[in-house]
């Protein structure tokens, strides 16, 4: 523990700073940042979606599913492209809350919140996706409640927590469409493995001195 306050969490903390102080400065220099920001996520969560459809589902482009697949890609975009554009400033006051604590327990603790936004992510997804099924359905004059969609996709949420092996493609494919929500969590896991890694190479450099003497 006194290795993580002394070392790890102040080389973490100065590597999050630049990437905060960078954000900063793009969004006082960039012409329209929010709708910039608001269209990139958009894109992102399109962009995921194909790449997930063509590697998962690749057979739903055919057939009578074909063009519900393309529909479907517009509100999956904008509700998902909404949630990350959200979080993204639940993130900043996160962040700026976390590098203001002087406190290795507070710090940590603020950083966490962007797990928890990964995972009501998850959730926000089966939602996304079960009310763009509905929405074609509706469009389509396909008579459902939306009531009756949500009972499907939470059906496919219980089969994959009791035998994820059989629902590896659900599973798989949740995964690809959270990946622009997990960012700011991968982001402080690869800065605090970072700040981990060069905290204890010095440790292991004086060890294998020592041993050679």
């Amino acid at each position: 523990m006194s290795l993580l306050k002394r070392e790890v969490i102040p080389i973490w903390r100065a590597s999050l700073q630049r990437i905060f102080e960078l954000v900063v400065r793009k969004r006082a220099e960039t012409r329209f940042f929010y709708l910039k920001l608001f269209l990139f996520f958009v894109a992102l969560n399109v962009a995921c979606y194909w790449v997930g459809i063509l590697l998962i589902f690749p057979g739903s482009l055919f057939g009578h599913d074909a063009l519900q697949t393309l529909f479907v890609q517009l509100p999956v975009g904008l509700l998902g492209g909404a949630f990350d554009f959200l979080s993204f400033f639940v993130t900043l006051f996160v962040v700026r809350h976390a590098l203001a604590t002087k406190r290795a327990a507070t710090y940590l603790g603020d950083l966490s919140v962007d797990a928890v936004i990964a995972v009501v992510a998850t959730f926000w997804v089966l939602f996304v996706f079960s009310f763009s099924g509905w929405l074609f359905n509706l469009v389509a004059e396909i008579p459902e409640s939306l009531a009756a969609r949500n009972a499907q996709y939470q059906y496919r949420m219980e089969q994959a927590l009791i035998n994820p092996l059989g629902s590896w493609r659900n599973i798989t494919f949740g995964l690809i469409m959270g990946a622009s929500a997990m960012l700011p969590t991968l982001i402080h896991l690869g800065n605090s493995l970072r700040a981990l890694f060069l905290a204890t190479r010095p440790a292991r450099a004086d060890a294998a001195s020592t041993s050679s003497e």
